[in-house]
């Protein structure tokens, strides 16, 4: 009888200890940092598939998009930040909010089916952004973009989607090296990075999109592979992004691999971890 009392308070213990972490957890990434796998090369070369960083929520503030979304679609679990903190989902105003910088990467969640999406803030209220033969136009005026070095990787299928990079040195067999144009693009407010070019895509060529007010306009850097503002609201395109569906700001990246899986130790980029993004 007193090993079954015994049993009975350590497993009482235990299960108090799991939800006290849990809480505390959930605190923790609804307030301060959530992390987030790269799971596309819609960023490339800035953030390479299989990047491992922690999204930076206070850098804007709070909505319903700060709390914490759960998909574990092996085991049919689905709740996004709406089905959490939905009651809040319809202030437009952030709490302890400040706006995004042009030029800065953000995570937000996509304005159709609540998943998160990470791209480069380019347009902001009030902007006018076109792109005129793949060259990024804001307010009538052309940003400047150098040449820089041509970035390569091996053809092979990448990540745990398995999915395969687009090259612009045409159609290349598995081991075979994939290249890209790149370039080093300026924005108005003096911010630079690096953006990739396959070919003449459909997004190399837009009309003009005005950002309505309270709303943002977000572009992949890798143009020819990123679904984003340049493309209709939709299951798949972005369109406009509200203030609210923000969810914060990527800073660093903690940990890279460019294996199947992130055990594969032998496939660790030990040069990414730690580093800052541009």
């Amino acid at each position: 009888m007193a090993e079954n009392t015994g049993f009975i308070a350590w497993l009482l213990d235990t299960a108090k200890t799991v939800f006290w972490a849990l809480v505390i957890a959930g605190i923790f990434r609804t307030l301060f940092f959530q992390p987030f796998w790269i799971p596309s090369g819609s960023m490339k070369d800035t953030l390479l598939i299989g990047d491992f960083l922690f999204v930076n929520k206070m850098a804007y503030g709070y909505s319903y998009a700060s709390c914490p979304s759960v998909r574990i679609p092996q085991v049919g679990i689905d709740l996004g930040a709406d089905d959490f903190c939905g009651f809040i989902e319809d202030r437009e105003d952030r709490i302890f909010g400040s706006d995004p910088e042009r030029g800065d990467i953000v995570v937000f969640r996509h304005p159709v089916d609540g998943r998160d999406f990470i791209k480069r803030l380019i347009g902001v209220p009030g902007d006018r952004i076109q792109m005129i033969n793949g060259v990024l136009n804001i307010n009538d005026v052309p940003v400047t973009v150098e040449p820089a070095a041509i970035f390569t990787e091996t053809m092979d299928r990448q990540g745990p989607l398995g999915t395969t990079p687009q090259c612009s040195n045409g159609p290349v067999g598995f081991g075979a090296v994939c290249e890209k144009e790149r370039f080093i693009e300026t924005l108005p407010n003096g911010v630079s990075h690096s953006i990739l070019n396959v070919g003449n895509r459909p997004g190399d060529n837009t009309g003009v999109f005005t950002v309505p007010a309270d709303q943002f306009f977000f572009v992949g850097d890798n143009r020819d592979n990123s679904i984003d503002s340049r493309f209709l609201q939709s299951e798949r395109g972005v369109g406009f992004v509200e203030r609210k569906d923000i969810v914060g700001r990527a800073d660093r990246v903690m940990f890279s691999s460019a294996g199947r899986s992130m055990f594969a130790f032998w496939t660790w980029r030990s040069d990414r971890f730690f580093k800052a993004l541009d």
